[in-house]
């Protein structure tokens, strides 16, 4: 869409910085995975978990594609059922439902300090700190909501399907992302030894949360189950970010901006060549044989978190240019089958804020005496890169900035109509008035 309504050149920054982002998010859940497995025990050599998984992910994108869309979806029935568990397990420690018998509420909240503690510094300034850098912190973890829209070209009945689950975003968002983010806040202290000794930069374990809140709370069993099952799922995200960074790269390839031989595929349609590329990006997990995890995955983190930020900020341009294109071509949003509120003032607002949240993602070393060459790398190097790819496509393809009168809004619109009459005309031969039951829609409204 950036290229129908802005400039090709930010289409294509926009799609290989999406495909940056992708692609190293795999090596961070493979540093993960092996983290949590040393949170049982360190006496092996990392490269084992690492190549293992490594030589999973290549099994399965490129021999058992088939059970791919299967297996995730067994595998997020599985992470709901985490979540939900932990959102009851925060609810009934809290409550005194623990082997202390301890009502400890919202006491962590005020360890030390809380719920602002300071960072970096005292007083007011430092506290401030504190509610930046857990910005930050949460830009990173926020990623995913948008993966909704790449679906949208295989739902059955576009229109209907993608406006409803649009809408159930924001719900989901306030339950697992916020609802998460309380419980681990009201479960383990910001300062807890035993969260900070996993966690540190001389560290190769790690641990969830939850985990060492069990662990606190003298509760056995349940935590090496919880951390079992995390494991799973950080294993399905690294493999999903398998799959998508490589179609990412493939519908790169089929748009002109990747060489045309990324766009091969074998016989049962796989992107062989693409995927392999992703399990290069797999390989830089490897860098934990030099560095401790938790370092590994700061700089992971840093590069993430940078890229998805922008990948926001490329949003928001792109739709202030489609709106600004409807206004001037007289087309009604009214008639759109889902439209977003407070338009045009809400996604200015956010394009403020995350113009914002690029400049201080690394504002630490911007103090003075806290320079650190690599924390600025690895904080701006996406910002870098992302001007350098506009610059090289602008400068390559001459190409043009868009006037909101000529943006093209009607290339497939002709497609989408008639595979919408094709449907409903199946639909009323067939006489296929579908109803679900209440448990398929309350699982298709979660997932």
């Amino acid at each position: 869409m950036s290229g129908r309504t802005v400039d090709e050149a930010l289409e294509f920054a926009a799609g290989w910085n999406f495909y940056l982002m992708e692609s190293l998010y795999i090596p961070f859940e493979i540093v993960a995975v092996n983290g949590m497995i040393h949170y049982w025990r360190d006496d092996y050599s990392a490269a084992i978990p690492l190549c293992i998984q490594i030589a999973l992910y290549v099994v399965v994108n490129v021999f058992a594609v088939r059970i791919y869309g299967e297996s995730e979806f067994w595998l997020s029935i599985g992470k709901l059922v985490l979540l939900i568990g932990l959102l009851f397990f925060t609810l009934v420690t809290m409550c005194g439902g623990n082997p202390h018998h301890d009502a400890f509420g919202f006491r962590n909240w005020h360890a030390a300090g809380g719920p602002l503690a300071e960072y970096l510094s005292t007083g007011a300034s430092g506290r401030f700190q504190g509610l930046i850098n857990a910005m930050i912190q949460s830009a990173f973890t926020i990623v995913g909501p948008e993966y909704m829209s790449m679906v949208a070209s295989e739902a059955i009945n576009p229109r209907k399907t993608m406006p409803v689950a649009f809408n159930t975003v924001l719900y989901r968002l306030v339950l697992f992302y916020i609802g998460g983010a309380l419980s681990v806040g009201i479960l383990v202290a910001y300062n807890d030894e035993n969260f900070i000794k996993l966690h540190s930069a001389s560290s190769n374990a790690a641990a969830s949360p939850y985990v060492v809140a069990m662990n606190n709370l003298g509760i056995s069993g349940l935590p090496h189950l919880v951390n079992a099952i995390i494991i799973t799922s950080a294993f399905s995200a690294g493999n999903s970010y398998v799959y998508c960074s490589s179609r990412v790269l493939y519908g790169l390839a089929k748009q002109g901006f990747a060489p045309k031989f990324f766009a091969l595929c074998t016989p049962s349609g796989v992107p062989f060549l693409c995927v392999a590329m992703s399990i290069c990006f797999a390989m830089l997990s490897l860098l934990q044989l030099g560095d401790s995890s938790a370092t590994v995955l700061n700089y992971l983190v840093s590069i993430c978190t940078g890229s998805q930020v922008l990948n926001y900020v490329y949003m928001a341009v792109t739709y202030i240019a489609f709106y600004r294109a409807c206004s001037a071509q007289g087309i009604d949003r009214n008639s759109f089958g889902y439209k977003s509120w407070f338009q045009p003032y809400s996604i200015y607002f956010s394009l403020f804020f995350l113009i914002i949240m690029v400049g201080i993602l690394g504002y630490p070393v911007f103090l003075p005496d806290s320079w650190d060459t690599p924390s600025f790398i690895f904080n701006y190097i996406m910002v870098f890169v992302n001007i350098v790819l506009v610059i090289f496509w602008k400068l390559l393809k001459r190409t043009k900035y868009i006037h909101p009168i000529d943006a093209d809004l009607v290339t497939g619109l002709e497609e989408i109509e008639e595979h919408e009459y094709e449907y409903y005309a199946k639909m009323n031969v067939e006489s296929q008035d579908y109803k679900e039951s209440i448990f398929k829609k309350a699982l298709h409204w979660i997932l």
